[in-house]
């Protein structure tokens, strides 16, 4: 008897080929896509990987491979845990990553546990990461996709033990080049389909016009631009408006470049410094969750990545005590903010990650 996979369909071509693959291999596949477009967004649509056109490309796809397709309402889950977290930690002049909540809190465990009642062995995303079991350490491992220019594992470091053993990424293994070509060769409409750049639930991008609509100017309260030691520069203009490392837009003339260096919600200011004052070589990170290992107990030589787009840098970690690790870096990083994930690598594996505490020293 064959295995039952549930498949994520976002309408994109990574999702699209993942389901035509695993039919290949002969699962039972069914496909899902989660709606968390909100009630009253319904009649919007901005192509984004939740929006109603999404919706109507991965059922097209479905039927292209003669698959069971199903919409699952997800909308107060998604409200609570990504929505409301975005916003909160905005407020809190730090900088949310809301596609690793969405991974953690819809797909990777509430899909999987309403696929589970469907009496599904696994789910199944889109995702460019590879998951195998291995004999030596007793433990499912997550390992970086062989296309380096699109693996997404900085996004997947939430994954426990349980949700990997049920989980299928059948694009790791694949270039997004090869995926394309695959696509094309297997018919499926989506096949050139563009990539989804920007968080799906904020129209155009515009994440400062998204929480006026939703809070109204209240959220943006002018404050002082301090420097690092405390002197008034000026005013900035709400503290949603920035983030650490910014320099362009600061709507402040000093005569030399500045950076935003620190957000100090409880003083609501703005911290300004000098280009070497962005850079930073330790932090705390907090809610860390470790794939290879069930946790450190001793310091750990990694390679660390403090942003999705940043370059692995070689790390120590140590434990901290209540899911924290501090991470020294070798060399000084630019632009640690906090919010943001850092993850360890060792190697193509996922050793771990958190997310940004402070900087500190």
């Amino acid at each position: 008897m064959s295995k039952r996979v549930v498949v994520a369909m976002s309408g994109g071509v990574d999702s699209s080929l993942a389901a035509a693959l695993l039919k290949e291999q002969e699962y039972e596949v069914m496909g899902v896509t989660m709606q968390i477009w909100s009630a009253d967004r319904e009649d919007e649509d901005t192509g984004g990987c939740c929006s109603l056109s999404a919706v109507d490309d991965a059922r097209r796809v479905a039927n292209t491979l003669g698959i069971p397709y199903y919409v699952m309402n997800f909308r107060e889950l998604f409200e609570e845990k990504v929505i409301r977290y975005f916003c909160d930690e905005y407020l809190q002049g730090k900088t949310p990553n809301p596609c690793i909540a969405c991974n953690r809190f819809i797909k990777f465990e509430s899909f999987l546990t309403k696929a589970r009642g469907l009496e599904a062995d696994f789910i199944a995303t889109g995702h460019y990461g590879r998951i195998a079991y291995e004999e030596e350490r007793g433990r499912w491992v997550l390992m970086k996709a062989v296309d380096d220019t699109k693996d997404q594992t900085y996004a997947l470091y939430t994954f426990t033990q349980e949700q990997l053993k049920h989980t299928l990424l059948p694009l790791g293994e694949y270039t997004k080049v090869r995926t394309r070509e695959m696509a094309r060769e297997l018919g499926l409409t989506v096949a050139n389909k563009p990539d989804s750049q920007e968080i799906c639930f904020v129209p155009d991008d515009d994440y400062q016009g998204f929480l006026r609509d939703r809070f109204g100017e209240q959220v943006f309260k002018p404050g002082p631009f301090l420097d690092t030691q405390g002197k008034v520069l000026g005013q900035h203009k709400g503290i949603p408006f920035y983030t650490i490392g910014q320099r362009k837009g600061l709507g402040i003339a000093l005569g030399e470049p500045v950076y935003v260096v620190a957000i100090d919600p409880e003083r609501n200011a703005v911290i300004l410094g000098r280009p070497e004052e962005v850079f930073g070589a330790k932090l705390v990170a907090k809610d860390v969750n470790f794939i290879l290992v069930d946790k450190l107990t001793q310091p750990m030589e990694v390679e660390a990545k403090i942003r999705y787009s940043a370059k692995p840098a070689k790390a120590v970690i140590y434990p901290a005590g209540d899911d924290r690790v501090r991470v020294e870096f070798d060399q000084p990083q630019r632009a640690i903010t906090p919010g943001q994930a850092v993850v360890f690598y060792q190697g193509d594996y996922v050793v771990g990650g958190g997310t940004i505490e402070a900087q500190v020293g």
